[in-house]
């Protein structure tokens, strides 16, 4: 191989529950693949260190930096964006919750929030505000805005409670 190939392999990645082959160089992390080569681009990248939550997903249910993982490593995995939340043009029962606690400022974090939100409720139904603080501990937001995203979890509890008492 000279310098200038590059490694590269065809993958099938199943994103918001679709299946798709993409063609991706070794090195490159699922969150440059999700912005770049599939248009998810609510997947945000600051840090590409995994310390500030931006690009976080849910890869099988458990809320991931995707700055911090490899693209070609996620085949025969379930992944989950801010964009698969949504179904049929109605929100979320999280993100209505974020709306109407006013969850978000400038919004740069939401999405990485609400991922992180939705593996947490997956995980536990009813967190305290101490489980809250621990799931979201790996988020940042720049705004200074935790006191109405914490309100927005314990909402999204509720809503998503309610829901499945419905169901």
């Amino acid at each position: 191989m000279t310098q200038n190939e590059k490694l590269t392999k065809l993958i099938q990645l199943t994103i918001n529950g679709e299946s798709r082959p993409l063609l991706v160089e070794a090195h490159w992390t699922l969150s440059k693949v999700l912005r770049n080569d599939c248009g998810h681009t609510g997947t945000k990248e600051a840090c590409n260190e995994g310390a500030c939550g931006s690009c976080t997903v849910l890869i099988d249910d458990i809320a991931t930096p995707a700055c911090m993982v490899l693209a070609i490593e996620q085949e025969g995995k379930n992944i989950e964006t801010i964009e698969g939340l949504s179904k049929d043009g109605q929100l979320h029962p999280i993100q209505e919750a974020w709306l109407e606690e006013y969850g978000a400022q400038c919004g740069f974090c939401s999405p990485g929030m609400i991922m992180s939100t939705k593996g947490l409720l997956i995980k536990n139904a009813n967190p305290t505000d101490d489980e809250i603080k621990e799931a979201l501990g790996g988020n940042l937001c720049i705004c200074s805005n935790y006191e109405h995203i914490i309100n927005a979890v314990r909402s999204a509890a509720r809503k998503m409670s309610k829901e499945q008492a419905n169901v």
